[in-house]
């Protein structure tokens, strides 16, 4: 099985990598340009999330975020709730007097960089709580990463 899933893997990545290659020998380099732009839009979209994230969070949220790889944000409305805020996509964790409670999903309508959407939850969270809350979906501790394990 385990070989199977690493031929199809190697197989598909090649498939990708030929796909580029011969996207970027257009004749007129129209393809390549727009694939260059879009690169370049991407990178420059992921700069400036970096730039805002770093101006909306206080110097220990920003370390926290870079040496543990998640934002804690204390709750406006419960006392001893805390989120946990991962710093490259995933499920925010709510955690009350230190135990997991729940896990919530709430993604953008459209993609955007780590960071902003870093920054939309911390934000939706201290403005909003409570609609915070009524728009994400709710999982139980741990139960999305227990179904993982079984694909």
């Amino acid at each position: 099985m385990l070989e199977t899933l690493s031929l199809f893997l190697g197989i598909w990545l090649l498939f990708l990598l030929l796909a580029i290659y011969y996207l970027s020998q257009s004749s007129d380099g129209s393809l390549s340009r727009h694939f260059r732009d879009s690169v370049s839009e991407h990178l420059s979209a992921e700069s400036r999330a970096k730039v805002l994230l770093r101006e909306m969070l206080s110097e220990n949220q920003y370390q926290q975020l870079i040496k543990f790889g998640y934002l804690e944000v204390a709750s406006p409305t419960f006392d001893s709730r805390v989120y946990r805020i991962p710093g490259s996509g995933g499920l925010v964790k709510v955690y009350e007097r230190g135990c997991a409670v729940m896990e919530l999903c709430l993604q953008p309508a459209e993609p955007l960089p780590d960071g902003d959407v870093v920054v939309m939850h911390k934000l939706m969270i201290e403005g909003n709580e409570q609609e915070y809350l009524q728009k994400a979906n709710h999982f139980a501790p741990g139960i999305i990463s227990l179904r993982c394990q079984h694909l």
